[in-house]
């Protein structure tokens, strides 16, 4: 009976212990990417980098920076921004490749993934240099200049201009119905 009892004690004192737990993670410092002139394989994988200031975020962008960049609060600044490096996200493809993605989470949500709030990010430019990025559910004030492949808009407006820097980044950029760039979309001069 004692024995009983001590189980469910343990039990208990289990389940509490993990139902109690906060999920939420506190981002790791990133490690040192260095430049991949081969364009093989990133140097880094990194965690998520929760911001709210243009200081942190300006660092979290860099190519020393984290692969997800998540605001907390409307951000502005008077700086030119670049968001530079390559990054993996953690995850494999099919084939079981690391997969490559950068992302500005301008957006909270809640456990079920359901926004909570969005957030604008204000510059007088941002210039995209890292493959497979994206801006999510926010707005991006500034003018927007695209240099690597695969960018995407989701859920996300440009209250600006959109200027793609080659051929390859304006064929593979791409937005979703919920986006928009209330300026011009073309090549840069």
């Amino acid at each position: 009976m004692k024995l009983k009892a001590l189980f469910l004690i343990l039990i208990f004192s289990l389940s509490l212990i993990v139902g109690c737990t906060n999920n939420q993670t506190t981002p790791e410092p990133a490690p040192t990417q260095q430049p991949n002139p081969s364009n093989e394989t990133p140097d880094a994988v990194t965690t998520a980098s929760i911001v709210d200031n243009a200081e942190d975020f300006e660092k979290a962008i860099s190519n020393t920076g984290t692969w997800i960049i998540a605001v907390t609060k409307d951000i502005s600044t008077n700086k030119e921004l670049v968001l530079d490096g390559e990054f993996k996200n953690g995850k494999k493809d099919d084939a079981g490749k690391d997969i490559i993605q950068r992302k500005i989470a301008l957006y909270a949500q809640d456990s079920n993934r359901n926004i909570t709030a969005r957030y604008t990010l204000t510059a007088p430019k941002l210039t995209i240099n890292s493959p497979e990025a994206s801006i999510q559910h926010g707005t991006f004030k500034g003018d927007l200049y695209v240099s690597a492949k695969n960018f995407k808009l989701v859920d996300a407006t440009v209250e600006g201009n959109v200027y793609f820097t080659n051929e390859d980044a304006q064929s593979t950029f791409s937005m979703d119905e919920n986006s928009k760039i209330t300026g011009t979309k073309g090549m840069a001069k």
